[in-house]
């Protein structure tokens, strides 16, 4: 084996291990997505059980760390211990600052949370629709949430 052969191997085998590192990132932030994204759902339901356990109306807060006891208002938090969301996952969304929940579980407020991770060009929705607070998870194509 010749020293060229050598340095041709090593670097088509540093080249497959780059692309292999490259689609093995690409895999895990759609985990990460998607891990977030059944999080913001799983809090929501959580303070809909909630609200219907304890018979009375309560507010759940939306933050970039995941979901959080309300800052401002009179009602009572969902639920005490945030709900956070994987590390290096960013939302935007626009639901209220406070969430309301009826004592019987029914949502007053809706949105939409679009997740998008690092580099990585897939984004991840949640839309949350009025008055019985439906969630629809799914990807962002074209400006739309589309189920996944």
């Amino acid at each position: 084996m010749t020293l060229t052969e050598l340095l041709l191997g090593l670097s088509l085998l540093g080249l497959m291990g780059s692309v292999g590192l490259t689609q093995g990132s690409q895999a895990l932030a759609d985990q990460r997505l998607e891990h977030a994204t059944r999080l913001l759902d799983q809090g929501l339901q959580r303070a809909r059980r909630e609200a219907q356990r304890r018979g009375e109306p309560c507010g759940l807060h939306l933050s970039a760390a995941g979901w959080q006891p309300p800052q401002t208002g009179t009602l009572p938090p969902c639920m005490t211990v945030p709900l956070e969301l994987p590390q290096g996952v960013r939302i935007a969304h626009n639901f209220p600052e406070l969430l309301r929940f009826t004592a019987n579980g029914l949502v007053l407020d809706g949105g939409t949370a679009v997740l998008s991770a690092g580099a990585h060009t897939g984004q991840r929705c949640l839309v949350m629709s009025l008055p019985l607070g439906i969630t629809r998870l799914g990807q962002m194509r074209s400006g739309r949430c589309e189920a996944s």
